[in-house]
């Protein structure tokens, strides 16, 4: 545990320097580029201190309009969180305002003159320490250092560990202080912040609202195939005339699979189209052909509607719907051929969904995976609802749903 403990600091500790000397590497190269305006700036006979503000400027001002670069932005996340603070693990994508493009130059600013700094570290200290326990008597170490060296070797063997333990911290210390500050340039504002966690809980809560739709409608014509394919494999040689029909019920089965998919592919597209473009998605209206199917898979059901359906809110009615799909779903995978009673009750304030097996016996529960199920607690959840599925008192197994209705119209 402590070795394993030991390594991961020193990996750390090795990709915040290698960080670092990408910085001086960048330093290195601006040094370079300005190495004679610098000297011009030096040599003329300028005050000292308006000297030293006009070479920072100058240095600063080509690393400064390279971070101000839209694309420098998400370099620098990589950097920073494949080599800085592993924890770090926000992509943010190129800068688009002007608080983000001088967040950006600033921790570009700091990288430079911090890897510069680091790198001086290394190339004076490493060097210095090698010469003062390699030489001996210290020669040519004075030289080097500019200053007096102690002629014993231990002597100098403390110094030379001194100026290694110097470089080290140095470095540690510029490393760890960039891990703290870069994080917080690269995410930006606390409004950009949520407007990115927004982002990403609208994405996820597309994609699972997808995935719903999905596995209600495809899985539901699939369970309804499979029952009819199954019926006409053992009907298609004493009865050929029912066996058509429950191949003819597949056949419809798999044609509304292929309308709701083309409902769910219209969602995932992202370009504006017209309403013509993109099947409806079904809803309570369309209950009598939703249980028509399930009838002639061999369901047996009998429905009782209450009140106008008509008038329900669009997503109402359209949550509804998906809810009772997945219910007959489950009596046919589970409960196939067991009487169930569906009861759909829209003349209150709220919505009542009732499908329960008209006797004790089987489960429409089965032991499937639960996605069906954990599906239309979801739904019930986002519009503020109540879910009961389970076994009755009375031994009748039932799926019973309430849902608040908030607005009525006669045209949706």
């Amino acid at each position: 545990m402590a070795r394993e403990v030991v390594r991961r600091t020193v990996a750390q500790s090795l990709h915040r320097w290698l960080y670092l000397l990408l910085g001086g590497a960048i330093g290195v190269a601006v040094g370079i580029v300005l190495a004679w305006p610098v000297q011009v700036i030096v040599t003329s006979g300028l005050p000292p201190v308006l000297i030293g503000v006009l070479v920072a400027l100058l240095v600063a001002a080509p690393v400064v309009a390279v971070g101000a670069l839209a694309e420098v932005r998400p370099v620098e996340a990589v950097a920073v969180g494949g080599l800085l603070a592993r924890g770090f693990t926000h992509r943010p994508g190129p800068s688009t305002t002007a608080p983000q493009r001088a967040r950006t130059a600033l921790l570009l600013a700091l990288h430079v003159l911090a890897g510069t700094v680091a790198g001086a570290l290394l190339v004076i200290g490493v060097p210095s320490a090698v010469v003062l326990v390699a030489v001996p008597g210290g020669a040519g170490a004075e030289d080097l250092l500019g200053m007096a060296v102690p002629a014993a070797w231990p002597a100098r063997v403390v110094l030379a560990a001194g100026l290694l333990a110097l470089v080290v911290a140095g470095g540690e210390l510029l490393g760890r202080g960039l891990a703290a500050v870069a994080p917080r340039l690269l995410a930006g504002s606390t409004a950009e912040r949520l407007a990115a966690a927004e982002a990403s809980v609208s994405v996820l809560t597309g994609r699972d609202r997808l995935a719903r739709e999905l596995h209600d409608s495809v899985g539901h014509a699939l369970s309804l195939a499979s029952v009819q394919a199954g019926a006409a494999r053992r009907l298609l040689t004493r009865d050929p005339v029912a066996a058509e029909e429950a191949i003819r019920a597949t056949e419809d089965a798999t044609r509304r699979a292929l309308v709701d998919l083309d409902h769910v592919l219209g969602l995932l597209r992202e370009e504006e189209q017209a309403a013509a473009d993109v099947a409806p998605a079904p809803d309570l209206r369309d209950l009598a052909e939703l249980v028509g199917t399930a009838r002639a898979a061999g369901a047996v059901v009998s429905v009782e509607v209450r009140g106008a359906v008509e008038s329900l809110p669009a997503l109402v009615s359209r949550e509804a719907y998906r809810i009772v799909q997945e219910g007959l779903t489950n009596v046919l995978r589970y409960a196939p051929g067991t009487a169930c009673r569906l009861v759909v009750d829209a003349a209150g304030d709220d919505l009542e969904l009732v499908l329960a097996n008209t006797g004790p016996g089987a489960a429409a529960a089965g032991s499937g995976g639960g996605r069906g199920l954990r599906g239309v607690r979801e739904r019930v959840r986002d519009l503020r609802g109540e879910v009961r599925a389970g076994v009755a008192a009375d031994g009748r197994w039932q799926l019973a749903v309430r849902l608040p209705v908030h607005a009525r119209s006669a045209v949706r």
